[in-house]
């Protein structure tokens, strides 16, 4: 993990365990991109031009900052797990208000354990790209980039760089999906992709300078 972002996000946790309410609004706002990135993932276009995946996570904040005194979890980890899961259940309502009101039985197109599987499998693509840049040429072979670190740096880049690497890590898409999502040629969204990456490669390996 990342020797900075990680270290940060123990110590903010331990504090808010200790009770210390701004301790746990900087906990939570350092997750910010990393849930916006997993979200956007479950959102299909029709969705995501009506919801903001920012508005499900600041809801989700702020359930996770009223509830932060039910937990019962004694690590980062277990946390973040909590967290996930709270993005979960307001997934589900965004999904239930904007299906049902266009009078479909939202039951037959989604529960609450498809989108959570769904969530977990962005989840796990999401490691794994990590572990493949970390493996890479570039020079992040150094260390490997935490999940935090990753969201940031994607936020950063160009809209159309996000989305074709979103598109192929995070939402497991064939290039043939993509270039369908993108409105553009195969040939044109790999030559994207390639450029994002190596993008993206730069930026870590700044950050680790």
């Amino acid at each position: 993990m990342n020797s900075s972002a990680q270290p940060k996000a123990e110590e903010l946790f331990m504090s808010a365990r200790g009770g210390s309410g701004s301790c746990l609004g900087q906990l939570l706002a350092l997750y910010t991109n990393y849930l916006k990135l997993l979200v956007s993932a479950q959102l299909d276009n029709r969705l995501r031009a009506r919801v903001s995946p920012s508005d499900i996570v600041q809801e989700s904040f702020y359930e996770a900052h009223r509830d932060f005194g039910d937990f019962r979890g004694s690590s980062i980890g277990e946390f973040v797990v909590w967290l996930r899961r709270i993005v979960v259940n307001n997934i589900l309502r965004v999904v239930e208000q904007h299906v049902l009101a266009e009078k479909r039985d939202v039951r037959r197109e989604v529960s609450l354990e498809e989108i959570g599987r769904r969530l977990e499998k962005s989840t796990v693509r999401l490691e794994s790209f990590l572990a493949e840049q970390a493996e890479s040429p570039s020079g992040c072979a150094s260390r490997r980039e935490d999940e935090i670190l990753l969201a940031d740096t994607l936020a950063t880049l160009p809209a159309d760089y996000r989305d074709v690497i979103v598109l192929r890590h995070i939402e497991g898409l064939p290039f043939e999906e993509v270039a369908q999502r993108m409105d553009r040629s195969a040939g044109a969204v790999r030559m994207l992709w390639l450029r994002a990456l190596k993008r993206m490669r730069d930026a870590l390996n700044n950050e680790s300078t």
